[in-house]
């Protein structure tokens, strides 16, 4: 697969479940790619690094999952000029349902752009990023 070209990010650990199908669908088509958790409450400057350098790290693509206020690919977008596919994540904490989440990743303020694709659907972020990368 090489070099990971797509860099996968989530909120917590327990969207690890969810997030790893967007992995899947990369590795079916032979993009490299990394998983990592790391979240834009709780460690901001984690973030902000990661999404700084990824450029410099070979990556071309950040899919992001969330829930809740699903700040993490705003957050990212906020700190890269590649492409952020935000991936809204459903949980039972949420007395919405996963529309908090949809709608948090859907209503970036101008100049942060974000994609975003269905509720816990981390496989269209994948072929997203995909037709990103063969662009």
């Amino acid at each position: 697969m090489g070099e990971p070209r797509v860099g996968i990010i989530m909120g917590s650990k327990s969207d690890l479940p969810t997030m790893e199908k967007a992995g899947a669908v990369l590795k079916d088509a032979g993009v490299g790619f990394e998983i990592r958790v790391m979240s834009a409450h709780r460690d901001p400057e984690t973030v902000a690094d990661y999404c700084k350098n990824a450029r410099l790290r070979g990556l071309r693509v950040i899919i992001a999952g969330a829930g809740l206020s699903a700040a993490l690919p705003g957050v990212a977008a906020a700190h890269t000029d590649l492409p952020v596919i935000g991936v809204p994540l459903s949980s039972s904490l949420s007395a919405a349902g996963g529309l908090d989440a949809i709608l948090s990743v859907v209503q970036m303020p101008p100049g942060v752009p974000v994609a975003s694709v269905g509720l816990d659907n981390p496989r269209n972020a994948a072929h997203l990023a995909l037709r990103i990368l063969s662009a």
